[in-house]
């Protein structure tokens, strides 16, 4: 007899490397199967057969107290270690088998099967950019600081918590992209007017909005039974916050029901900023 409920899974996550690559695999997938679900379990730096072993017992163990087969997402390159742990009684999902065999066969190359080498990173300019993207954006948060705006890929303007700073940070982490984030505060109704440094950064600005009632809910988590969070003001903010870029002709969206991949991704799209190559 089994504590499992018949509608969850375990998910195993095994890589050579921090599983990072796996595990957003992962959740797309399974994003897919919404009456499932799923316990996550991720078991990086599989680099050795020894390791391989002890993953492959660890899989066997769960799915044995689970009272069904647990489901594997792997992207371990080498094929000794690949094998061992395929030898558990799992569902096993092989990324690599999966994408990098047609694609030699398509490109008429061998891959390196390097492990580990989407990550070893730390010493190319993509990495340093990133590090330096993220610091900036950091420093840029919330309207800290106006200096070297000109080096901004984008800056993001809206009311105070309406997802600005996790979309610039993200933007910063995963593109590289220096981005600063300003808040649209009651002075700046009041005026009719965008804070006075911004204005001539207009083609790189853009807007995020909410929902006043998701606001509130926001805000009174930071600080509950305020005006700040009240959905009244909330409502005043939100309002004036998107009358004011209605007429300055911001590109802006809603950042609701919308998660910070999808944010950043219409961003990249309406600013026309290029992704990365590697």
């Amino acid at each position: 007899m089994t504590d499992t409920p018949p509608t969850q899974r375990s998910v195993l996550i095994v890589s050579d490397g921090t599983g990072i690559t796996a595990e957003t695999f992962c959740h797309a997938v399974l994003a897919q199967f919404q009456s499932l679900r799923f316990r996550q379990i991720r078991i990086p730096f599989v680099d050795s057969p020894e390791k391989a072993a002890e993953a492959r017992d660890r899989i066997d163990a769960i799915g044995k107290s689970d009272g069904q087969r647990p489901i594997v997402f792997s992207t371990l390159v080498n094929t000794e270690v690949n094998q061992i742990v395929k030898q558990a009684n799992a569902m096993y999902l092989d990324l690599f088998t999966t994408f990098v065999e047609p694609l030699e066969g398509e490109l008429g190359i061998q891959s390196t099967h390097t492990v580990g080498r989407l990550h070893h990173t730390a010493d190319s300019a993509d990495y340093k950019n990133r590090i330096e993207a993220i610091n900036y954006s950091l420093s840029h948060d919330d309207g800290q600081t106006t200096k070297d705006l000109e080096a901004a890929d984008v800056i993001l303007v809206g009311v105070s918590r309406s997802g600005k700073t996790p979309t610039s940070l993200y933007l910063a982490m995963q593109y590289g992209l220096k981005a600063a984030n300003c808040p649209l505060i009651p002075e700046d109704f009041e005026r009719g007017q965008l804070p006075s440094w911004l204005p001539k950064y207009k083609h790189k600005i853009f807007g995020l909005t909410i929902a006043p009632e998701r606001l509130s809910e926001i805000r009174n988590e930071r600080r509950p039974n305020s005006k700040y969070a009240s959905l009244e003001n909330c409502r005043y903010e939100v309002r004036a916050a998107e009358e004011m870029m209605e007429r300055e002709k911001i590109t802006w969206l809603s950042s609701t029901s919308k998660s910070i991949e999808e944010i950043a991704t219409t961003v990249l799209q309406k600013l026309n900023l290029e992704k990365g190559h590697f």
